[in-house]
């Protein structure tokens, strides 16, 4: 609806009539609406406008459009009522802000010289919806940042987390210790595994030929938070204390355990001159950056030299400390401390936590919820961000198709799936503490801006939904089709993003009662021709056509692919599904399950469930030595086949077992080797890569014992033991 003309304040183009650039809603057929984030609240009420889009995207751009700041808005300062009828288009908000997401709507609905009438009232579901940018590990011209602003602010995105400083390299311009950018902006080696995993190590003073690197003058920081901040957007700087440092160290190697460069990643925390230079740096950081929020890092220091250290040891002595990882909170302690006589907040990493949490920080939880959900127990503000959602350097499609990544397997239908607030593990009040969602792109191995922003989105979009949207609107069905909508508009920004993928995501559902397994297929592209089979053929144009859960009562090897024009395209999706005679056997452990990786509990490699392409799936057990196991059939059984699959991905430190031994036994005493798999898969080969280590025979057995070794001082995982 229209406001009334007096609780009007029209900010401009008034003076023009609506009639010079909006015709009145015609009979148009309603059309296809794809905003991303989706609205609070929406009405479709029938027609359209046609506009002009020069009006709409120009400097024009308020031209004929009634926009009011209206002071008894009771909504979010972030909120906006949008109301496009036959009398015209009216934004009304209580904020500028608010305003400025309204018109980000209202673009998004224009389509072919058209807005649809549409009623919208609509408020962010969290204040805090944000990117984070690593430059340090590859540094990106502030060009690239200014365009990933553009982009952020058209999904009300509201926030970018630039981590300005690690090992990979320094990339602000600091007056009091110019070394910083001299010295450390610049590397050897542009390949970061050929630096990181090399023998020359080193940084090199700015200037020198074939240095790699670069750095943000303060001119050049000003430019972006001024670009920024018309766009609505906030930045938190992040510099790092006490660890990721070794660059300021090697520039600076008093500030250092040792005093000597290249030895320490960790600032000495007993050496006063360790917060001399942490205040200086700060009070540059913060005359540049007007943010509320500092990021001061604080997670992964290693701790290891404090121990040994005079100055730290006598700083614990001093202060009754009986752990290294109070000399961390004392410095988080005093880095707040400091942070706030400037009117500013502290917020870091949910390592923080240890030792002591500083009064009033925020916490940024990215090892999984548990540090938020404790902070927010203590009255602490959170961020969440974690990894096995929020990382947008994870694989986000089969690795075989992708760019090398750092791991994981993090799909946009992952990221889309996760809820900030931690079901039923936080009260009503206890959620207030929760500021919103994060998503964090480190840079190890994205060195080009085509590639970080191939990571960045479609992903990027998913976060604008959660952060935004409220929960109980937000379906996987409902916002595929959008997002597939908006990759062309991606690609008209110039962003050069991942087009989806054509592989299929196979999900099951295990029937213990009826005795069979459901195997679900999704696909991320939109409409999508999906066709399949069953005994391991390639699918063509005239396999079956999936229209609903495959149901399978023994074994199946499913291959599935997505067809367009009778084309198939990509490689077919494949899943061995096995209702075995060894679900819900009871099993065994000779050997230590790793508690961080059940994957589900004691009887996950006996649920019929098979793992995915990441070992954060929930399906896959890991163990940080041998894997010795025994399986009671119960009663002695005629058994003809045993089967088992490792994963191996060397990045993290996943490896395959050197070997898989398969014993049987009738009484569960006298056990009889049936035989030894060696694998097959270098310990060297950096790609995700599995192995089935498969046994065939004819065994009378009750007891099936698998012993796997562990021998590259890794984790061994595996997701389900088969039994024929």
């Amino acid at each position: 609806m229209l406001l009334p003309k007096q609780s009007r304040k029209c900010v401009t183009g008034l003076a023009i009539a609506c009639s010079l650039l909006l015709i009145s809603c015609a009979p148009k057929e309603a059309q296809q609406v794809n905003l991303i984030p989706k609205p609070a609240q929406m009405l479709m009420t029938g027609g359209a406008f046609q506009i002009d889009s020069v009006a709409l995207f120009g400097e024009r751009s308020f031209q004929g459009v009634n926009i009011v700041i209206d002071n008894a808005w009771s909504g979010s300062p972030e909120g906006y009522q949008l109301d496009v009828t036959a009398k015209g288009i009216d934004l009304r908000a209580g904020t500028e802000n608010g305003l400025f997401y309204g018109l980000q709507t209202l673009r998004q609905l224009y389509v072919n010289g058209y807005i649809p009438c549409v009623s919208i009232i609509d408020n962010p579901r969290f204040k805090y919806r944000g990117l984070h940018l690593d430059v340090s590990r590859h540094f990106f011209p502030k060009e690239e940042v200014m365009k990933l602003l553009d982009v952020m602010s058209s999904y009300k995105l509201n926030t970018l987390h630039m981590h300005l400083t690690d090992a990979g390299g320094w990339r602000i311009q600091m007056d009091k210790y110019p070394k910083l950018t001299t010295e450390t902006a610049f590397r050897t080696e542009s390949d970061w595994r050929k630096w990181w995993d090399g023998h020359d190590r080193k940084y090199l003073p700015e200037g020198t030929p074939g240095a790699y690197g670069g750095y943000y003058t303060k001119e050049d920081i000003r430019e972006i938070v001024e670009h920024a901040a018309s766009k609505h957007i906030n930045i938190i700087p992040e510099i790092e204390f006490p660890g990721h440092s070794e660059e300021v160290l090697m520039a600076y190697p008093e500030l250092s355990c040792s005093g000597k460069p290249y030895q320490n990643g960790d600032f000495c925390i007993g050496n006063d001159k360790s917060f001399t230079f942490m205040e200086d740096v700060l009070t540059e950081v913060m005359e540049l950056f007007p943010s509320e929020y500092i990021h001061i890092g604080g997670d992964e220091a290693g701790k290891s030299a404090w121990k040994t250290c005079p100055k730290c040891q006598a700083l614990m002595k001093k202060n009754g400390m009986e752990s290294v990882d109070e000399l961390q909170s004392y410095m988080i302690h005093r880095a707040e401390e400091f942070l706030n006589s400037k009117g500013r907040k502290l917020i870091g990493w949910d390592e923080i936590l240890e030792g002591g949490l500083a009064p009033d920080a925020t916490v940024m939880s990215w090892r999984g919820e548990d540090g938020g959900i404790k902070s927010v127990r203590m009255g602490h503000d959170v961020v969440m961000t974690p990894g096995n959602y929020m990382y947008f350097d994870f694989y986000q499609a089969d690795p075989k198709t992708q760019p090398y990544a750092i791991g994981g397997y993090t799909p946009v239908k992952k990221v889309y799936s996760y809820n900030p607030v931690p079901v039923d593990s936080l009260t009503a009040e206890e959620s207030k503490h929760i500021l919103g969602v994060q998503a964090n792109t480190w840079t190890e191995y994205i060195q080009t801006p085509e590639h970080l922003e191939y990571m960045m989105f479609p992903r990027a979009l998913a976060v604008a939904e959660i952060g935004w949207t409220p929960q109980n609107l937000r379906t996987w069905d409902d916002f595929k089709p959008r997002m597939n909508a908006h990759i062309p508009k991606l690609q008209a920004m110039d962003i050069n993003t991942f087009t989806l993928s054509d592989e299929l995501e196979v999900t099951m559902r295990v029937d213990t009662v009826g005795k069979r397994i459901e195997v679900i297929l999704d696909a991320e592209k939109y409409p999508a021709e999906v066709r399949y089979t069953t005994d391991g053929s390639v699918p063509t144009a005239s396999s079956a056509l999936y229209t609903g859960s495959i149901v399978v009562t023994d074994s199946a090897y499913i291959k599935a692919a997505i067809f367009r024009d009778g084309i198939l395209q990509g490689t077919p999706t494949e899943k061995k599904v096995d209702y075995h005679r060894g679900i819900n056997k009871p099993i065994h452990y000779n050997s230590k399950l790793y508690k961080g990786y059940m994957a589900g509990g004691m009887n996950a490699l006996l649920d019929g469930y098979r793992g995915g392409l990441t070992y954060l799936d929930g399906r896959w057990q890991g163990y940080l030595n041998d894997l010795d196991c025994v399986i009671d059939m119960e009663k002695v059984t005629d058994i003809h086949k045993v089967s088992t699959r490792f994963m191996q991905l060397t990045g993290p430190g996943v490896f395959q077992p050197g070997q898989v031994e398969l014993l049987t036994s009738e009484d569960g005493e006298n056990f009889t080797s049936q035989g030894i798999v060696p694998t097959t898969i270098p310990a060297d080969d950096p790609n995700l890569l599995f192995q089935e280590y498969t046994f065939n025979g004819n065994w009378k057995a009750r007891y099936i014992r698998l012993k796997a070794t562990e021998v590259n001082k890794g984790f061994i995982f595996t997701d389900e033991i088969v039994v024929w």
